[in-house]
Order: structure tokens, then C-alpha cells, then sequence
């Protein structure tokens, strides 16, 4: 069985940081120190950008744009693809790096770079397909509304996830025309480095530029800098405020795709056979990622007819569940992405006992070797919770799930609809008619009815309520990466 010391070589001992086709070692020689949350270990290292560095990045981009705008439609599309190519090249590599750096299992990260990858061929399609258009106000006047890149985007991305929200930020942004300034997590910042260290010579330099270090000094320095001219967020709720208030003050365009407590809603009429199926689609939609996904359905409702059943079967997969290495073949839940985040989720699971929900399963820190060293929580059930209780409401982003009771279809989306967060969901029934007009009813983004959590390229992401603003991974992404003109010229 492969150790941390086998696959440890996978990743850079040191990054700095990639400004204008260039490696720098950023201003003031400051490095972020990045560990392996399964084991403490360290993992690698990160040069720490200045103000000055962020200021020279976003210079070279914008050096960069004006021949990058005007690169053609065919060529832009055919390095979009060669992205694709390289990624699918080396997709258990970068898999490897995402498991060391954030703690997931390599086979749940080998999923993600396959839809991080789909992203380049999908908006390069897009790319040739997003025709202008051409009107005819008068006889003898036409109007012509073309597309026109937005410019520099500052691409910021979140901690549980780094790869593929890069790519879901980088694919649409080069399509449209535009130069990017990414700033990725200060905790896991090693496979977005790893990215570029592949595609760099793909793209000229300047077009994409990259700084490392923490939100609150580089990450602040990228939202107020008056040469971003669009932000694209991931993240928090909380953060993706900042983020809102900073476009704003500029009066530039922000994507913010933010937090969630989704629901999946599970319903009596399931049908014998497809039992098993709904049990497993709970268990994979809560403890994918160790439960740190924004989209994932963390709020389990199912109607009183099928709930005892149903609670007992979850919490015999959830105990039989293996907790494991990253890097270990047969590991299907690896680690939390760093330490206070797991110290917040045994905080949530303390509140849980206290309001007076009653653990079924799990609900510890686990210290028994080879995880005293790591951040491991076991997989938790709570029953019979309210849906006012702080864990009911609050996102959690942990492997932690509710199992809320509900009577009838119209409590069901009640309940669901009661959270200020609308990003993911799910309906499960017998009965698709009202699945669908469940499914319809809910306010949320995303709603897979009989099936596990899936976002392939193509199916629009993004959020209602506190859960976003825009949308990511669909055709209408290009727009939000571009601006309209219109050219108006008498015949």
C-alpha cells in the first residue's frame, strides 16, 4: 500500500509566483507553508505576494490583453483544447496533488479534474457557436451587437475545491478574450499551481498570471485594485459579500458562487428496488469530499412513512464507511482541509447535542493511529432535528448530515425552502410528476431528481438567495465574461 513518502514527489517542494510568463519569488521573500491535513506534514511551499507584486501582475495582463482580445476565435479555440489535452494527460497526477493538499481521496479528486477538463472543449465550443447579431431598425439602417471582453479578471477561488474552480474560472475568461489574475487559497494553493505549470506555454505571457497568499492582505489587494475590471468568486458567503461590496464601490461586474445547506428530499413512494439506489445517493451526496462541497445535500428530509427506515440504513453505510489515507486505493472519505475548519465542525456537532438532536452515528474527532496526526471526523447522522436548530440552518461543510421528518409534498418543499441558502438539491420518488413539480418548486439552483450530485459541463451553476449571484459551467458563462456593443451604420 502507497505511504505519503511514495507520493509526496508529486508536488513542488516550492511555487513561486507566475507574473507575465515569468517565475517570481514575490517581493519581500515571504512563503506560505502548505501541510498535508491527513498527517501534518508539510507539503510544500508558496512564495507570498506583495502589493507591488499584485500591481505587476495585473499590469501584465493588461500588456497582455490588447493582442490576446484580437487572438482569433479558431486559435482561442484551439488552445482551449490542448488545456483539455493536457489535463487528461496527467489526471491521476494532478488528482494525487489535489489529495495531498487538501485531504480528499485521490478517486474523488480523479472525478473532479475530469469535469475541471470538460470545461476547456465545452467554452471552447461555446466560443464558436456565441455568434453576434445583426438588426434592422430601418430600411436603411443596420445594427450590429457584438461581444467584447470584459478585461482583467481576478479570479479568486476557494480552499475545498482549488482545481476545478480554477478551471471553471480560467475556461470561460480565456474564451471571451479576457487576461486573468488568479488567487488561489492560502491553504490549498498546490494543484492550481501545478495547472499552470502545465499550460504556460499554451498561452502568451501575461494572459494569465497567478499570486499566492492570504485572503484578507492579497486576496483584499485583488478586489480593490482598480485595474481588475470583473471579479469571479467562490467561496464563503460571508466573504462573498466583501467580494459584492468591492464590484460595486467599482461598479464592475462580480460573479459569487457562495455557501449552501441543500436539501434532498426523499419521499415514501420509493420504490423497493431503488431503495438501495436512495441510500446510496445520501450517502454519496453528503460524504463526497468529506462533506465539504457547497452543493452538497447536507439536509437530508424524508417523509414520515419511510424515515426509521430510512435513518437505519443510512447510519449502517455511514458506520461501515471507510476513512482512509488520501493516497490509499480503497479510502472512500479522506481528511478535513485544515484544522480550524475541523475544530468548527466538532463545534457544530457540540450544538447539535446541546439543541437536542440525537446522534445516531459518528459525531468524533478521530485519534486512533494513523490518523492521530491528521484532521479526521468521523461520518455523522443527526434524527430528529428541527429544522430551526443551528445545524439544520447553518452550513456545516463537513460530513455531518440532518435527517429532518416531513408529512406530505407541501411540507416537504416548506422545509426545504427554509434557509436563507438555495445552491443544490434533490428529489427522490416513485412518482416523477411530483418530483418534477417538487423539483420545480424548491428555490434553488440546482435539482437532480432520482440520482446523485452531478455538474458536467453544460448544467448551469450558481445560486439562489445568499448562495450566489450568476452563473458558472453553462453557455450563458461567456456573457458574464463579456460585454455588448452596438454598432449602429446607415446604408
Amino acid at each position: 500500500m502507497a505511504t505519503f513518502e511514495d507520493v509526496k514527489g508529486v508536488v513542488d517542494d516550492y511555487y513561486p509566483l507566475y507574473i507575465n510568463g515569468q517565475w517570481v519569488h514575490g517581493g519581500d521573500g515571504e512563503r506560505l507553508t502548505v501541510t498535508c491535513p491527513a498527517n501534518g506534514e508539510v507539503v510544500t511551499t508558496a512564495a507570498v505576494a506583495t502589493k507591488e507584486d499584485v500591481d505587476a501582475a495585473i499590469m501584465a495582463a493588461w500588456q497582455a490583453w490588447p493582442k490576446w482580445r484580437q487572438v482569433s476565435q479558431q486559435e482561442r479555440y484551439t488552445i482551449l483544447l490542448k488545456i483539455y489535452e493536457r489535463i487528461n494527460a496527467k489526471l491521476q497526477h494532478f488528482a494525487m496533488v489535489e489529495a495531498l493538499n487538501c485531504g480528499k481521496t485521490v478517486s474523488g479528486a480523479v472525478w473532479e479534474m475530469l469535469f475541471a477538463a470538460d470545461q476547456f472543449p465545452y467554452f471552447a465550443s461555446v466560443l464558436r457557436t456565441h455568434e453576434d447579431g445583426i438588426s434592422r431598425p430601418y430600411h436603411n439602417v443596420r445594427s450590429l451587437v457584438v461581444r467584447e471582453p470584459v478585461g482583467v479578471v481576478g479570479a479568486i477561488t476557494p480552499w475545498n475545491a482549488p482545481f476545478i474552480m480554477a478551471a471553471w474560472k480560467l475556461a470561460p475568461a480565456l474564451a471571451a478574450g479576457n487576461c486573468v489574475v488568479l488567487k488561489p487559497s492560502s491553504f490549498t494553493p498546490a494543484s492550481s499551481m501545478e495547472l499552470i505549470k502545465e499550460i504556460a506555454d499554451l498561452l502568451p505571457p501575461g494572459v494569465v498570471n497567478v499570486v499566492n497568499g492570504k485572503g484578507s492582505t492579497v486576496g483584499q489587494w485583488v478586489l480593490d485594485h482598480p485595474g481588475i475590471t470583473k471579479l469571479s468568486f467562490t467561496g464563503s458567503t460571508e466573504v462573498g459579500r466583501t467580494v459584492g461590496h468591492a464590484a460595486a464601490e467599482k461598479i464592475i461586474p462580480a460573479t459569487l458562487e457562495l455557501g449552501g445547506k441543500s436539501a434532498g428530499i426523499y419521499f415514501g413512494d420509493i420504490p423497493e428496488e431503488k431503495f438501495g439506489d436512495a441510500v446510496a445517493c445520501g450517502v454519496q451526496n453528503i460524504l463526497m469530499l468529506a462533506g465539504q462541497g457547497c452543493s452538497l445535500q447536507s439536509r437530508i428530509l424524508v417523509e414520515d412513512t419511510l424515515y426509521d427506515r430510512y435513518v437505519e440504513a443510512l447510519a449502517g453505510v455511514f458506520r461501515g464507511f471507510k476513512v482512509g489515507m488520501p493516497w490509499e486505493e480503497d479510502a472512500q472519505m479522506g481528511a478535513i482541509a485544515y484544522k480550524s475548519h475541523m475544530e468548527s465542525i466538532l463545534g457544530y456537532i457540540d450544538s447539535g447535542i446541546e439543541q437536542g438532536a440525537r446522534l445516531v452515528c459518528g459525531g468524533h474527532r478521530i485519534t486512533d493511529p494513523p490518523f492521530d496526526k491528521g484532521l479526521f471526523i468521523e461520518p455523522t447522522i443527526f434524527a430528529d432535528v428541527d429544522s430551526k436548530m443551528r445545524i439544520a440552518q447553518e452550513e456545516i461543510f463537513g460530513p455531518v448530515v440532518v435527517v429532518i421528518k416531513f408529512h406530505g409534498e407541501e411540507e416537504a418543499v416548506q422545509i426545504a425552502n427554509d434557509s436563507v441558502y438555495g445552491l443544490g438539491g434533490g428529489v427522490f420518488s416513485g412518482d416523477l410528476a411530483k418530483a418534477i413539480r417538487v423539483a420545480e418548486a424548491v428555490r434553488t439552483g440546482t435539482v437532480t431528481i432520482n440520482g446523485a450530485l452531478s455538474n458536467p459541463a453544460g448544467g448551469a451553476f450558481g445560486g439562489f438567495k445568499e448562495s450566489g449571484i450568476g452563473r458558472e459551467n453553462y453557455k450563458t458563462t461567456l456573457d458574464h465574461f463579456s460585454q455588448l456593443k452596438t454598432i449602429h451604420f446607415p446604408l
